[in-house]
């Protein structure tokens, strides 16, 4: 690091690095598998401040290397104990691993981390609006974790607050999420106070995914989703296409209108939509059954009987290509998904 690393002999004598430098440090010492996962949810910019850091570091000595894991696993240990045992507690916790003056620098950081960003009695009750403007100038993978915690609804309306790109940072990061690490949420709850209203579990907790985005999007508007899903496509291809197949699923058609599904089935052959109603519910199958003229309901009804026995993967094939028809149909603007959630204008 060019001189700027030196040998130490105590964590309290280690050399004042950047913050950038003990992150890249950090990595380098956790490997490739575990960095990669940590570096998924840090910012484009982030990544490459500490990717240069990396890159210009031909060597680091055991020692340094050492002295960056005491003082995380250290700050990480007092950032907990502040939340349980208070300021005097976490301060003597530091105070015996790196001394009175950085640990004094070391307890602004985490104080600041955790007392001074959010503060929100009955966080699930708060307005949409409201929590928007107190969360926007948080970190979006704070925000990510947050609103993953929310009903749906509540989160699509917190995001109609924050502009686009901020948007789509959140959902991205929130589709990447599967479970939580029960110390992360320890270091959130802190943060949102005693009485937030949240219910985080001892052993991590399920939250995020590609599916908990699909329905948060199925909530927006047209105008806002089409807005995130083009954020999401210009950032991960794969991952949005993932978000955007489980957007509208076979069984979502009962929510559509009469017309709307008249127009669909229009480009659906009789055989294809036997296979696909094979096991499909009642109150589908009443649905699309109930749009159909007396001699097209006959028809359907004998192919599905002619069919008998059929592969699941061919059931799943043929409900595919009829929900790609319907995603057809509503692109080119001939149907509209949704629409009894929509404001009719002239």
């Amino acid at each position: 690091m060019s001189g700027a690393v030196a040998k130490r002999r105590s964590a309290a004598e280690s050399p004042e690095l950047s913050g950038r430098q003990k992150v890249a440090v950090l990595l380098m010492a956790l490997g490739e598998e575990a960095s990669a996962e940590i570096t998924k949810s840090l910012s484009l910019e982030e990544v490459e401040a500490i990717s240069f850091e990396i890159a210009r570091m031909e060597r680091v000595d055991p020692e340094v290397v050492a002295a960056v894991l005491d003082e995380w696993q250290h700050t990480e240990r007092a950032a907990f104990s502040l939340a349980r045992g208070g300021v005097d507690y976490a301060r003597r916790i530091l105070e015996k691993a790196f001394g009175p003056q950085k640990a004094s620098s070391i307890l602004k950081r985490i104080e600041a981390q955790l007392h001074d960003h959010i503060s929100m009695v009955n966080f699930r009750n708060a307005d949409p609006a409201q929590l928007a403007a107190v969360i926007r100038n948080e970190h979006p993978q704070i925000i990510a974790v947050l609103l993953a915690f929310l009903d749906p609804d509540h989160t699509a309306a917190v995001l109609k607050g924050f502009d686009t790109r901020l948007g789509t940072e959140i959902l991205l990061r929130m589709a990447r999420m599967e479970k939580i690490h029960p110390d992360v949420l320890k270091v959130v709850e802190s943060s949102l106070g005693a009485e937030s209203d949240l219910s985080f579990g001892k052993e991590g907790s399920k939250a995020g995914g590609p599916e908990a985005v699909a329905e948060i999007l199925n909530r927006t508007t047209a105008s806002l989703e089409k807005e995130l899903m083009d954020g999401l496509m210009h950032r991960d291809p794969e991952l949005a296409e993932k978000i955007k197949d489980l957007m509208f699923v076979f069984e979502d058609i009962v929510k559509l209108d009469d017309s709307a599904i008249t127009r669909v089935l229009r480009d659906v052959e009789t055989k294809e939509l036997a296979m696909a109603l094979k096991v499909a519910s009642d109150e589908l199958k009443a649905r699309i059954m109930g749009t159909l003229s007396n001699r097209a309901r006959q028809a359907l009804q004998e192919e599905i009987e002619f069919l008998g026995p059929v592969r699941v993967s061919d059931v799943e094939a043929a409900q595919a290509n009829i929900v790609r028809t319907v995603r057809t149909l509503e692109e080119a603007g001939e149907i509209v998904i949704g629409a009894s959630h929509d404001v009719l204008v002239e």
